[in-house]
């Protein structure tokens, strides 16, 4: 029997939430921070998605062949570790200076974190079925 097997990546910002995983609109599963799971399928064409809440990956669409295993790799938004620690950074150093120093300087800090965030609110909105990164690896 065809199967798919599916490998979540480790990550900072949705450590404690699992993802659903989708074949053809159906839900199969969800799979765990830094988890591999595999899923028996039939053979025939088939389509993929992961969600989590109200986001989602886009849709992969592939075909199977008798016992043949697809691989693919799920992750959250590109940069995502790391954009919003360096945020709350700056923004959080923006209000230290502002508290301290009492100048333009530290009103600057404070507006640098906000192009952060608004690349996570459209991720959250606009951007939602682009949240998740969901890649075929063979």
């Amino acid at each position: 029997m065809a199967s798919i097997k599916i490998q979540r990546s480790s990550e900072y910002l949705n450590r404690l939430r699992d993802y659903q995983i989708y074949i053809d609109g159906q839900k199969i599963g969800t799979i765990a921070n830094g988890e591999t799971k595999e899923f028996d399928i039939s053979n025939s064409h088939h389509s993929v998605v992961a969600k989590i809440d109200w986001c989602s990956s886009q849709e992969i669409t592939f075909d199977f062949n008798k016992t043949e295993t697809k691989l693919f790799k799920v992750s959250g938004f590109k940069n995502g570790n790391w954009l919003l620690p360096i945020g709350l950074f700056i923004i959080v150093l923006g209000f230290i200076l502002n508290r301290f120093l009492d100048n333009e300087l530290s009103m600057y800090f404070t507006f640098l974190g906000l192009p952060v965030f608004a690349l996570l609110l459209y991720y959250l909105t606009i951007g939602r079925k682009k949240y998740l990164t969901l890649i075929e690896l063979n």
